[in-house]
């Protein structure tokens, strides 16, 4: 008999029915009356009535009724908190159940039920479980750990409960070290500062790679997802885990493989090694091959992250070309994916085998296949140099076939390939002229109009042909008509004596009868171009073009390399940051790793002093901060009225109308960020509204311990940053707590994200005697060399003295890196909020703030970050800010402060090109909100 029956019931008075049922001396009664409200509950009705009732019933010895009424406490404990509180005494109890199931179902439940009242009454019984003798129960209780970090941090941290989760990192059982290790992760990963807050070391590691072999694959998934994070101390180190971990790479699970492949990827970047690079190459090859045998579904995830790879490695898979062959009965998503791979493999030892396939393509039935495998023909043509008259002629022969799609799509890939190769393949434009009546999608059309334009001098009737486009320019797509108004005149610059009533025809159509601005703006260069110099518009016409990139749609090498750090996630699949799809958090940023050395010759007054590396333990990696966009935002000011803008106004109704962006008549400069005062606290339009004190006091963090003189052979250095009078300082205590006087003293930093360097000498007064403190105040400049930190606002520092060179790292407070000209313009700043994407937008709350919005606005204004603009919605404040850092970053901030000026919880969406700085800002605003 199967429980379907308890889905069946339409009985009237049902809740009173269940009522008495549960509420019956017999059990097996009771037990049939549960599954009815768990199957109503299933079902979606609201069987919150018999809360009272369900309750009662966990005083049970019956493991099937206390899982369904456990299950029920689940669902219904959030909206019922007071009556939830019921059950505490109940699940404190089976957590001393010598059942360990009983005892691992009564934690895993409180850990579920998010119930702030509850949540203090977990932590004993948690503590317990944590230690318990059944690992069933310590695996139970570590997933408990995470779900009550999510609930409550602060209280995790204080009683200690991350220090017995990195304790179970070393238990004897591998499926509780798996859960701890999951457990940490998630911690880490929702970890509100974005710092880890469990570092991982060579021991807990080692330990980990001992556990891999014996847990299951989704503990196997954890561990090497937790080794991908880890990045080893030396060389050796990193080829032993390679080591450990190439077994997993023939495990049947998709999953493990990816994961195992994650780690091997990441760690090839460290090996110098090349022959082991080799070895571990030639391994990689044969899993990734083997996950194409598997259902589409899988296929297609392990696609997705095989292009990642041969976009990174392509040599794993140059000799694996025919397994990304496609196949009749593959799907579509898959083909494509195939399709792009089979691309990227493509060399001149493999391009007679590819072409053959592609041509073969070509002729499916699937038009949207049929088009990605002709415009493939002509990446191979870009790609392969060798191959280019082979592929040139292939598209000739798909082209005769007289199909529309086809010849359309071998028209626009054919202008790619005259970019490519100039002068080489023109003898064919006459068979392409001879489709010029089929082409209807403007893709085409317009490559068609380029090729005219661009050898307008080798087609005796291109005057004619460009003409009869223009008989329905106005019905034209705005892509053809652009290219029609250069390609007629390029046409003009070449035969001017025959084709001077044409242009005036385009140029006419461009500037009077188009409502489009940028074909108006093109059509206003070329006529004053042709009407004040022909030369200069010849020259600026008919310059010779760059030659297309042989790959066009490879990832930015940055971005390549944080994805490879997420192979086997969804970033992986999507080809996107997880920033830019997982709301509300932006995660822990991974990065392959990268080497960094301080060369302390270049300091002062050591000369003989050899270079160094960082030590390791600070887990600080370096990136690129080209990807960055470090200029300031520049926003056209448009002669269109507000109400014009296409895009959503994203800062919500009436803003457009609060900061009142209405155009001036006549067309005005580019408007750029308003230069201010130069103190802006004691002058400005916000000086006059808010009232603001003429003598500013800008937030300064107190000092923290930077080296102890642990680490420091005796010197002991604490520290904070400031900003004053618009020069940042780094203030710093050194105390000699050796027993010997030190001297000779100097600083170098290593390169940063905001180019700081040392404004002057370190001028420690020496020699520094035992146990003397001594403050010193150090300007800095932020004009040395730039290099993207991971964190953006880390700062590495070499100390050196007469003892030795020591090292530390410390984090500036982004704060001090607000520059005093960050006012924007109202107009600017609602312009530049809507151009930036709603993905780089980050979501914080700042708690236990005591201010309202004048005070805010003034806190704010004292430490560079400007007012915009102020507005009242459903009693909140709504203030939005700029702020500039000193690389020229512009971040544009909403703050929402409710009408309780005590105490209260302020909202902050932060915006910016350059998303990284998020983190920073929202520390900085937290920091001076509180202060």
């Amino acid at each position: 008999m199967t429980d379907a029956k308890y889905f069946t019931t339409t009985k009237k008075g049902e809740i009173f029915e269940l009522k008495s049922e549960l509420n019956s001396d017999k059990k097996e009664k009771k037990r049939e009356a549960v599954k009815k409200v768990i199957a109503s509950m299933t079902v979606g009705k609201d069987v919150s009535a018999l809360f009272p009732d369900v309750v009662n019933c966990m005083q049970t010895d019956n493991l099937e009724l206390k899982k369904l009424v456990y299950l029920y406490l689940m669902n219904y404990a959030k909206s019922q908190p007071d009556m939830a509180i019921m059950a505490v005494n109940t699940f404190v109890k089976d957590c001393e159940d010598p059942n360990p199931l009983i005892r691992a179902l009564a934690v895993r439940t409180m850990g579920c039920i998010r119930v702030d009242k509850i949540t203090e009454y977990l932590c004993e019984p948690l503590r317990k479980c944590l230690k318990d003798e059944d690992p069933y129960v310590r695996k139970t209780a570590a997933v408990c750990v995470a779900k009550l970090y999510d609930i409550n941090a602060q209280l995790v941290e204080d009683q200690g409960f991350l220090e017995q989760l990195k304790e179970l990192l070393s238990d004897s059982n591998p499926m509780v070290v798996a859960n701890a290790v999951a457990a940490l992760s998630e911690i880490n990963e929702s970890s509100p500062s974005g710092v880890p807050l469990v570092e991982m070391n060579a021991p807990t590691i080692n330990k980990l790679l001992t556990a891999l072999n014996e847990c299951t694959e989704w503990g196997q998934v954890f561990i090497l997802d937790s080794l991908s994070n880890y990045n080893p101390k030396d060389e050796r180190e990193a080829q032993s885990i390679c080591e450990r971990i190439t077994p997993r790479l023939a495990h049947a699970n998709a999953a493990v493989v990816l994961s195992a492949v994650k780690v091997l990827m990441k760690y090839m970047e460290m090996i110098s090694d090349t022959e082991f690079v080799s070895v571990l190459t030639r391994k990689l090859a044969p899993p990734l091959v083997t996950l194409l045998s598997s259902e589409p579904e899988v296929q297609y995830v392990a696609l997705r992250n095989i292009n990642l790879i041969v976009q990174k490695r392509p040599d794993i898979l140059k000799h694996e070309m025919k397994v990304f062959f496609v196949k009749y009965n593959d799907p579509i998503y898959v083909k494509l994916e195939k399709l792009d791979i089979m691309i990227r493999l493509a060399s001149q030892a493999n391009i007679a085998q590819v072409l053959s396939e592609l041509k073969e393509y070509a002729t499916e039935v699937d038009v949207d296949f049929v088009r990605k495998a002709v415009r493939a023909i002509g990446r191979c043509a870009i790609k392969v140099e060798q191959s280019a008259e082979r592929c040139v002629a292939t598209l000739l022969d798909l082209i005769q076939t007289k199909v529309n799609y086809v010849v359309q799509e071998a028209i626009v890939v054919i202008k790619d390939i005259f970019r490519k190769y100039p002068n080489k393949y023109e003898s064919i434009i006459s068979t392409l002229c001879e489709n010029l009546d089929t082409l209807d999608e403007p893709e085409a059309r317009a490559s068609m109009i380029w090729i005219i334009g661009e050898y307008a001098e080798r087609i005796d009737n291109a005057d004619e042909l460009l003409e009869s486009f223009l008989e329905g320019f106005a019905d034209e797509n705005s892509q053809v008509q652009l290219q029609l108004l250069t390609a007629i005149v390029k046409l003009f610059l070449k035969r001017p004596a025959d084709t001077q009533e044409l242009v005036q025809q385009v140029l006419s159509l461009a500037t009077q009868d188009s409502d489009n601005p940028d074909l108006r703006d093109r059509g206003y260069i070329y006529w004053r171009l042709l009407s004040t110099d022909p030369a200069a518009a010849k020259e600026v016409v008919l310059a010779e073009k760059p030659l297309i990139s042989e790959e066009t749609d490879l990832l930015e090498p940055t971005l390549l390399d944080e994805l490879i750090c997420h192979i086997a996630s969804l970033a992986s699949v999507y080809h996107k940051p997880p920033s830019a799809f997982v709301e509300g958090r932006s995660g822990l940023r991974k990065i392959l790793p990268a080497s960094t050395r301080l060369d302390m010759k270049k300091m002062e007054g050591s000369g003989d002093a050899q270079p160094a590396v960082i030590p390791s333990q600070d887990s600080l990696i370096i990136g690129d901060l080209l990807s960055m966009d470090i200029n300031p935002p520049q926003v056209m000011q448009q002669s269109a009225p507000a109400a014009s803008y296409s895009g959503p106004d994203l800062l919500g109704g009436g803003l457009d109308a609060l900061l009142d962006v209405g155009a001036p008549s006549a067309p005005s400069a580019p408007l750029g960020p308003p230069s201010i005062p130069s103190n802006p606290a004691t002058g400005g339009l916000l000086g006059d509204i808010f009232g603001l004190s003429s003598s500013p006091s800008t937030y300064t963090s107190p000092k923290t311990l930077w080296l102890p003189a642990v680490k420091g052979k005796g010197l002991e250095i604490s520290g904070t940053f400031s900003r004053r009078n618009g020069q940042i300082y780094m203030d710093m205590t050194f105390t000699n707590k050796a027993m010997q006087p030190m001297s000779g003293f100097a600083i170098q930093f290593n390169k940063n994200s905001f180019g700081l360097i040392p404004g002057q000498p370190l001028q420690v007064p020496t020699p520094l005697t035992p146990n003397q403190p001594c403050d010193v105040s150090l300007p800095m400049n932020t004009t040395g060399p730039v290099q993207k930190m991971e964190p953006l606002n880390n700062l590495q520092v070499a100390v050196k003295n007469n003892v030795d060179v020591l090292y530390f790292a410390c984090l500036i407070p982004m704060n001090v890196l607000f520059a005093e000209d960050g006012q924007m313009d109202k107009r600017v700043f609602l312009q530049t909020w809507k151009d930036i994407p709603t993905q780089n937008e980050v979501q914080y709350s700042i708690n236990n703030v005591s201010a309202n919005s004048d005070a805010v606005v003034q806190k704010m204004q004292q430490n560079n970050v400007f007012t915009i603009a102020k507005r009242n919605v459903e009693g909140q404040d709504m203030l939005y800010q700029s702020l500039k850092l000193t690389n020229n970053v512009w971040v544009l901030a909403e703050v929402k402060i409710p009408p309780s000026s005590n105490n209260c919880t302020v909202s902050l969406s932060i915006k910016s090109i350059a998303v990284d700085v998020a983190g920073g800002v929202y520390a900085a605003y937290e920091g001076i909100l509180r202060s």
